[in-house]
């Protein structure tokens, strides 16, 4: 007898349908999956013959045989148990089958029969919306991040036995219902503040331009001077995600397998950190089966690197094109997957290998060919696509022994939320873009417009610093931000000045 469940599969970050025939026939008793399957796939002939037997229910011994069509595409991970062991039921006239073709089912299986949590259970979600079913049974915990989606009937289920009895009794597993405005409450007001930072006003103020226009920063200064205690104060004044933002960083989230199982939605904006030894699957993305990585998982976020120079030039490098694109496209044998990066850069360097050039203090030990060196190994397109380039110096005995408060990131996050808000009415009918930094050329040119003094004044730093076209282009788009942040339309020359300070790292003057 033959029976048709449908499931799912996450293919990057999205996920199609799977139809998993099981066919049962006459013969020696026999268990074979097909379907183009991995490991994890046909080790699921064990747990759900174990599965259906320990909760209670009859394992035909005959020849049986699942297809997980289409099977041209690779399947991965234990997802299919549930389908697959409800499929056999259903060919063996256990189940009720009426109800399966509305229905689409995912889940792992323990041998006891439990249904345990998968990865991608969002994206699956989103793509049983788009095939038109009415309904998904899903692991319990994972029952709140499908519930996550509009116009579908989320079914929680905790064993293969609650399975059986939905389908046989309708109505008889409750619905997950999810009340997402509560879930969208900002999480982060644990989050370190701006206040507890001491001096260094100049680099609270460029922090506070990146994140009103989501511009990349580089922090560079002697070790101490407090580099990574300012990046890690970024995301506290960002503005909150939006509904669709957050469903796009849950969907990266749940398909990594990091989505935390007491929250089905990731409502405060990422910051990843990765260790400098990382590599560049780790960074852009891989395996057989390529997985999203930190530059994806940064997606609306913040992707903090810190010590930049510690890193393999090669890994560094293959920042450049989502820097510019906001996405990665990942190329294999058998597929071409795109992933989303739109990510605000923030990275800390030393000036140098013994981190204390320039310092007032302490005397560098570097020579001039160590210093180089060190440089050389940024290359000179990735330093263009990093708007502002700011220098962090010692804190002087002043500001280290001052006892008063400094200005909270509460505060600065208002001016930087005004400021977005102006961005987002702006752009409001330009496709794909949200703040100041993602402007096309065509962009910049309608809303970056400068008087003789801005445009004089942008001429000298261009002869001076030896700005390339995209450097002119971002210090256009940082005038802009800082305007926004004046509530102010036009871009005039004090905001040119400004924006222009923040390139004095540039390569050729560091």
């Amino acid at each position: 007898m033959l029976a048709k469940v449908r499931s799912g599969a996450v293919l990057g970050v999205d996920a199609y349908v799977v139809e998993v025939e099981l066919d049962i026939a006459n013969g020696l008793p026999a268990f074979t999956v097909v379907g183009l399957g991995d490991a994890g796939v046909q080790e699921s002939r064990e747990r759900v013959k174990s599965a259906i037997r320990n909760s209670g229910y009859a394992f035909p011994p005959l020849r049986l045989t699942a297809n997980l069509a289409p099977a041209d595409l690779k399947k991965t991970g234990p997802s299919f148990d549930l389908p697959i062991a409800i499929g056999i039921l259903a060919a063996s006239d256990q189940v009720v089958t009426e109800s399966l073709d509305a229905l689409l089912l995912v889940g792992e299986l323990s041998l006891d029969g439990a249904v345990r949590p998968v990865s991608g259970v969002l994206s699956i979600a989103l793509a049983a919306v788009r095939a038109g079913f009415r309904g998904v049974v899903v692991p319990a915990a994972n029952a709140a991040e499908a519930a996550l989606v509009d116009g579908l009937e989320v079914y929680g289920a905790e064993t293969i036995a609650q399975v059986v009895t939905l389908l046989n009794e309708p109505g008889s597993l409750p619905r997950t219902v999810l009340d997402r405005d509560r879930l969208q409450t900002r999480p982060d007001q644990g989050l370190p503040d701006f206040e507890e930072v001491k001096g260094q006003e100049f680099a609270k103020r460029a922090l506070e331009v990146a994140a009103a226009g989501g511009h990349n920063v580089m922090l560079v200064g002697p070790p101490g001077s407090g580099k990574t205690m300012l990046a890690k104060r970024l995301p506290g004044i960002l503005p909150e995600l939006s509904i669709p933002e957050a469903l796009e960083v849950t969907k990266l989230y749940s398909v990594a397998g990091l989505l935390p199982g007491d929250t089905p939605l990731i409502a405060s904006r990422p910051f990843r950190s990765p260790h400098h030894s990382i590599s560049i699957a780790g960074l852009v993305g891989g395996s057989s089966v390529p997985r999203p990585g930190e530059i994806s998982l940064a997606h609306h976020g913040i992707l903090f690197l810190d010590e930049l120079p510690e890193f393999r030039r090669d890994v560094i490098e293959v920042l450049r094109q989502p820097l510019e694109d906001g996405c990665v496209t990942i190329s294999r044998a058998a597929m071409t997957l795109k992933f989303p990066a739109l990510f605000t850069l923030a990275a800390a360097l030393n000036p140098c290998p013994c981190g204390f050039r320039g310092d007032s203090v302490r005397p560098c030990s570097c020579s001039p060919q160590q210093a180089e060196r060190y440089w050389t190994r940024l290359s000179g397109p990735l330093l263009d696509r990093i708007d502002l380039q700011i220098e962090v110096p010692r804190l002087s005995q002043s500001d280290l022994m001052d006892t008063g408060h400094a200005e909270p990131s509460s505060r600065i996050r208002e001016r930087v939320v005004q400021a977005r808000d102006r961005q987002r009415r702006r752009y409001e009918g330009s496709v794909g873009v949200h703040c100041n930094s993602q402007m096309s050329t065509r962009l910049v040119r309608q809303h970056c417009r400068l008087d003789e003094d801005g445009a004089e004044l942008l001429r000298r730093a261009i002869s001076q610093l030896g700005l390339s076209a995209r450097s002119y282009d971002r210090i256009l788009k940082v005038a802009r931000t800082i305007a926004d942040l004046e509530g102010r339309e036009a871009v005039a020359a004090p905001h040119v000045a400004e924006a222009i300070q923040y390139r004095t790292l540039d390569r050729g003057k560091a």
